[in-house]
């Protein structure tokens, strides 16, 4: 059974994180990347691609931006309850008194055959707002075992993306 994710991105700063997560996205055979907040997105206001972040996006993406679909969600409240309607479980990666750890969800995800799911990575510096948090179905994080607390966000993105598609 192959999963199908789609993977929402809420106030990431970095253009060239954005890049990175598209590129991996292709990779992984992520079916729709969701931009929202600050994150960059691939084409400006004006539908410029070749402008600041979007050039900064265009070059760690190499391309992968213009392959895999995506959409910038004003309204994140009314966006996670069409998801949810669309039978998406939503899971926020961020280290959280209640999160689970990823070997745990795993399982979860194996008992309770799991097919849809929307990943909510966050922002690089205060991870993921507490309002998306409540409304999640689980809170994932993977343990870490060096001194640093976490991994970059991108880097942490193309990892889940590979476990969830294994």
């Amino acid at each position: 059974m192959k999963t199908k994710v789609h993977i929402l991105l809420p106030d990431i700063r970095s253009a060239y994180n954005v890049g990175s997560i598209f590129r991996s996205a292709d990779c992984f055979s992520v079916e729709k990347i969701y931009l929202h907040g600050t994150t960059p997105t691939p084409i400006d206001r004006f539908g410029r691609s070749n402008s600041g972040a979007q050039k900064e996006i265009s070059k760690t993406a190499l391309g992968a931006e213009k392959d895999i679909p995506w959409e910038y969600i004003t309204k994140i409240d009314k966006f996670l309850k069409i998801i949810k309607e669309e039978n998406f479980t939503i899971v926020c990666i961020e280290q959280d008194k209640k999160s689970i750890t990823l070997e745990n969800f795993l399982k979860i995800k194996k008992l309770e055959k799991i097919e849809n799911i929307l990943i909510i990575f966050g922002n690089e510096i205060e991870g993921i707002e507490k309002d998306i948090l409540k409304k999640t179905d689980y809170i994932v994080e993977i343990p870490m075992q060096g001194n640093k607390e976490s991994l970059n966000v991108s880097v942490c993105a193309g990892l889940i993306m590979y476990i969830l598609q294994g």
